[in-house]
């Protein structure tokens, strides 16, 4: 009877794990992870197959654009996009790249060991509800949080018939889920959810949630102080064995002014990568990644330079300690305020 038992809850509810630690051996490096594919069962929807991959809904319906989101059918090939440019940041503690709908985490790192990075889907505030663009820290943790909307929010609900009390306390009405992690941002959370499905979209009143298994884990391994950094990237570059890759995201609709056919944050985002070396880029190809925006890492180029000069040039610097902190700096003091 117990086998039974475990068998139908295995095919009731879907397998989910942890997230993989990508380690980066070559500092130059700015990208990790390797596209794969699944094939989906009679049962599945594309949000089960996206949550059983730690991919967010909008993830996974851009790489798949012609595949029904709730009857994909059996044995349909899925394209899961499980390959990842590194956000131009600082390496260190979590990276919310909003446009994205994705965290990325950076542990303490240890003496004599690579970079370890972890990353998540996220769910972010729709429209009129957006998250603001700051650098802060985590500066409480609490589990089985109560969860006390705001007046705004409150009143929202009320106008559309949904009112809500002052205070909602730990089970499986709170929004917030069993975790939660407050930021020093007046009102700001990253949070778990109580409606899974919504993690990959713009749902929230600005806070970031993520899936009940991705918050348990990230809540246990980050520390009180742990910097954040919220940026607004939905174009991506990142250098791999000397190749430059370009993954494109769709950008909020309230930035199409500023991104809309835009290519200067990939030129200042390749310009920062090079460090005075010679490279090609097809701008065409460029163009129509940021086009199709489907999230997709796609070579669009590479480095000029020879293996001794580039053996000799990683031996004194690295990267990430020398250009992703100086670009990050570049990228907010020139693309932000455009």
């Amino acid at each position: 009877m117990f086998r039974l038992t475990y068998i139908f809850l295995l095919f009731i509810f879907p397998c989910i794990c942890s997230a993989e630690s990508f380690s980066l051996h070559n500092e130059d490096d700015s990208m990790i992870g390797e596209i794969s594919f699944a094939s989906s069962r009679m049962r599945d929807t594309l949000l089960d197959i996206a949550r059983e991959n730690g991919l967010g809904v909008e993830e996974i319906k851009l790489a798949n654009p012609h595949v029904d989101l709730w009857l994909p059918g059996k044995d349909r090939e899925i394209l899961l996009p499980t390959k990842f440019v590194l956000p131009v940041a600082k390496h260190e503690g979590i990276v919310l790249n909003i446009p994205e709908m994705r965290l990325y985490y950076f542990p303490p790192r240890k003496k004599n060991e690579s970079i370890q990075v972890k990353t998540y889907p996220l769910g972010i505030g729709r429209e009129g509800w957006g998250t603001p663009y700051v650098k802060t820290r985590v500066i409480e943790k609490k589990k089985n949080p109560y969860w006390n909307p705001p007046e705004s929010i409150r009143e929202e609900h009320a106008a559309n018939g949904d009112p809500l009390p002052a205070s909602i306390g730990p089970g499986p009405d709170n929004p917030l889920g069993n975790y939660a992690m407050r930021l020093g941002l007046p009102s700001y959370l990253i949070h778990g959810t109580n409606k899974p499905f919504g993690v990959g979209m713009r749902v929230s009143h600005g806070c970031i949630r993520l899936y009940p298994e991705d918050i348990e884990e990230l809540f246990q391994q980050v520390g009180l102080g742990t910097p954040v950094r919220i940026i607004n990237q939905p174009y991506k570059v990142g250098l791999f064995e000397n190749r430059f890759y370009l993954e494109a995201h769709p950008f909020l609709s309230e930035d199409a002014e500023r991104f809309e056919g835009n290519l200067t944050s990939v030129v200042k985002m390749i310009v920062g990568l090079t460090d005075e070396q010679d490279y090609e880029i097809n701008w065409d190809l460029a163009k129509e990644v940021i086009r199709d925006a489907r999230g997709i890492p796609v070579e669009i180029g590479r480095l000029k330079v020879t293996a001794p000069e580039f053996a000799a040039d990683s031996e004194q610097k690295s990267i990430p300690d020398r250009d992703a902190n100086a670009l990050e700096l570049r990228l907010e003091t020139s693309l932000i305020n455009e």
